[in-house]
């Protein structure tokens, strides 16, 4: 069994920002929308159903990340300020309060 590493949210955020597309991880956030938890098993930087509009505001400003959600099969918004834990090579991370 793997150790769980306890990083801050800013390192959290760090990591899902720079993390390399096409590689498949795990995510746990709280949602913006209603306050609930989400895990999601996700990837960075497919392009698949992308229509090329682009999105309606700026990612960066709302601190969001981009994602492909593999169970829903769409694209989906994390929010890089409520991560609560992060599963990625292997290795697993929780964020402190």
């Amino acid at each position: 069994m793997s150790e769980v590493i306890t990083i801050n949210q800013g390192e959290a955020s760090s990591l899902v920002k720079n993390y390399k597309g096409g590689q498949f991880f795990t995510v746990s956030f709280v949602k913006r929308s209603d306050g609930t938890m989400r895990t999601m098993n996700c990837r960075k930087g497919v392009m698949k159903d992308v229509k090329g509009a682009g999105h309606r505001y700026n990612i960066e400003d709302k601190n969001l990340v981009c994602v492909r959600d593999v169970q829903k099969r769409a694209h989906r918004m994390i929010s890089l300020d409520n991560i609560k834990a992060i599963n990625m090579r292997g290795k697993k991370y929780k964020v402190a309060p």
